[in-house]
């Protein structure tokens, strides 16, 4: 088993960042030729997900997440967390990475990642600017 870790440092609040090419950077890094590779965020207000990279489906994409939670909703978790010392200001972001997910699979043949052509790895963002790490798990032989 090969793990890699990427750090990316987001810009805005919400974004939806490709990170195909440091999977696949990592695929080939781990010199395993056939079996699987896991995409995971370490974080709880991010996502991982697959899809087409077109500026409108992003764009889509985000409006879709927005309507499903918007900002402006009187969430439960916007209070003050003893625990953590400070207010949850970040209720959307939980509920956008749980409709996102928090990972991928695709399968590694001849030292490649197998995906469609249009298909594109995205690390989303939804409660930046912030230091993210991923973790790139590839398994096999």
């Amino acid at each position: 088993m090969f793990v890699k870790t990427i750090h990316i440092l987001t810009k805005v609040y919400n974004e939806l960042d490709i990170i195909t090419p440091q999977v696949e950077e990592a695929v080939a890094e781990s010199g395993i030729q056939d079996g699987m590779v896991t995409v995971i965020t370490k974080h709880t207000t991010t996502g991982i997900t697959v899809n087409e990279a077109l500026e409108c489906l992003e764009s889509d994409i985000s409006i879709a997440l927005a309507t499903f939670a918007p900002e402006d909703r009187p969430y439960s978790h916007a209070r003050m967390l003893r625990d953590y010392g400070s207010t949850a200001g970040n209720p959307t972001g939980h509920l956008k990475a749980m409709l996102t997910g928090n990972h991928c699979h695709f399968l590694v043949q001849d030292g490649k990642v197998v995906k469609g052509g249009a298909q594109e790895v995205y690390f989303c963002e939804f409660d930046g600017p912030a230091q993210r790490n991923i973790l790139v798990v590839v398994e096999g032989k």
